[in-house]
C-alpha cells in the first residue's frame, strides 16, 4: 500500500487487510462489527428479537388475585411480562357466544400457547385448534370423558392443565350444609345444563345418598342467576349450591347478596365466594390452580409437549364460612364446623 502526498490511501482493490489499517475504513469497520454483535441474540447486553406469547382465553375478565397467581407459576419457568412473554387477553364479557371468534383470532395470531379459564373456553379453543398447546383449568369438566385427553396421566393431545374431580366434592358441600342445617331437606342446585352436566350428575348422585331433594335450576347469565335464586325461594329451598364458572365467580358478591336477602344458606367451590358474602364455600384454591397452570404454560415455552404433562388434579381443600351471614341468615354454625374452617369471615 502506499500514500499520496495528500496522505488519503491509494490502496486499489480494497482487500480486508487494507480496510483494516486505514485510519477511516478501520473504524468504520470495527463500529460495523459492534453494532452486528449488539443485534446477534446471545450476546451480553442484546435483548432477544421476539418473545412468546401466550393467549388468554375467558368468558369474564381475568380477576386480580388469580392473574398475579398465573404470572407467579410463569415466573417460576422463567418468564416475565415485557422481557420474554407478552399476554393477548380475550374475554367474552360473560357472552359465551362470543368465544369462538376469540378463539378464532388467537389462532391466527399463532400464539405460542393459549391459557384456557373455564369450560366453555377450554372446549372452544379445543375446537378451534389441535395444534396450539392449550392449558387449562376447568373446575367443571371431565378431560377425558369429553375428549380432551386419551388419560391423565398421558394426556396424548394439544389440552393440558387443572381439571376437578367432582363426585367427592359435591357430596362434602351437602354434608356441611346439613351440619349447619340438620334438618335440611331440600336444596336448590344452580347452574348451566351444559357447562356443569357434571357437576349436576354428581350433586343428584349425592342427594340420593344423603336424603336431600334437589331441585335443579337453569342458570346461564348474570341474569338467570337472579332468576334462579328467586325460584329456589318460591320453591321452599332451605340451601342453595352454586355451582362453579367464570359468570358465578365474576358475581360473587351479588349472588352472595341476593341469596341472604332470600333467606338462602348458600355454598359454592370458590373460597372468594364466602369473603364476598354467600354463607360457606369449600373447594379447591383457586389462585393456587392459577399458579399450577402458569408453570404449565411456562414448561410448554421451555419446549415441553402438553400431551407428555399430566392432568393435574387440586389437592387441597379449603372450607372458608361468613359468620356474618350466619347471623343475618339465623344460623348456628356448630364451633367443631369452626376450627375445621380456613378461614372465618367476620
Amino acid at each position: 500500500m502506499s500514500r499520496g502526498a495528500t496522505g488519503r490511501s491509494t490502496c486499489r482493490g480494497r482487500s480486508s487487510a487494507c480496510d483494516v489499517n486505514d485510519p477511516v475504513i478501520g473504524r468504520r469497520a470495527f463500529l460495523t462489527m459492534i453494532g452486528g454483535l449488539l443485534a446477534t441474540p446471545g450476546v451480553a447486553g442484546a435483548q432477544p428479537a421476539s418473545s412468546a406469547r401466550v393467549g388468554i382465553l375467558g368468558v369474564t375478565p381475568s380477576n386480580l388475585a388469580t392473574r398475579e397467581a398465573f404470572v407467579r407459576g410463569l415466573a417460576q419457568g422463567g418468564y416475565t411480562e415485557g422481557r420474554n412473554v407478552s399476554f393477548e387477553h380475550r374475554h367474552a364479557g360473560g357472552d359465551v357466544e362470543r368465544l369462538a371468534e376469540l378463539a378464532a383470532e388467537l389462532v391466527r395470531l399463532d400464539v405460542n400457547v393459549i391459557f384456557a379459564r373455564g369450560p366453555a373456553a377450554v372446549g372452544t379453543a379445543h375446537k378451534a385448534t389441535s395444534s396450539i398447546p392449550i392449558v387449562a383449568v376447568d373446575l367443571e369438566s371431565d378431560p377425558v370423558a369429553l375428549g380432551f385427553a386419551k388419560s391423565l396421566s398421558r394426556p396424548g393431545g394439544n389440552v393440558t392443565g387443572v381439571f376437578l374431580d367432582l363426585p367427592e366434592l359435591s357430596g362434602k358441600q351437602i354434608e356441611l350444609l346439613k351440619q349447619i342445617i340438620p334438618r335440611l331437606s331440600r336444596v336448590a342446585v344452580l347452574g348451566d345444563p351444559e357447562a356443569n352436566a357434571a357437576q349436576f350428575r354428581a350433586t343428584e348422585a349425592a342427594a340420593r345418598t344423603l336424603g336431600v331433594q334437589l331441585q335443579m335450576l337453569e342458570a346461564r347469565t348474570s341474569k338467570g342467576l337472579q332468576d334462579a335464586l328467586e325460584s329456589a325461594r318460591r320453591g321452599r329451598a332451605e340451601a342453595v349450591i352454586v355451582l362453579s364458572s367464570p359468570i358465578v365467580f365474576a358475581d360473587r358478591a351479588r349472588i352472595g347478596t341476593l341469596a341472604v336477602t332470600k333467606g338462602l344458606a348458600a355454598v359454592s367451590l370458590f373460597g372468594e365466594f364466602a369473603e364476598a358474602g354467600g354463607l360457606l364455600s369449600y373447594g379447591p384454591s383457586l389462585t393456587e390452580s392459577f399458579r399450577r397452570c402458569g408453570v404449565y404454560v411456562g414448561k410448554i415455552l421451555a419446549g415441553a409437549k402438553p400431551g407428555d404433562l399430566p392432568i393435574e388434579r387440586p389437592d387441597k381443600f379449603e372450607l372458608a364460612i361468613n359468620l356474618k351471614t350466619a347471623t343475618t341468615l339465623r344460623l348456628t354454625i356448630p364451633q367443631l364446623l369452626q376450627l375445621r374452617a380456613d378461614r372465618l369471615v367476620r
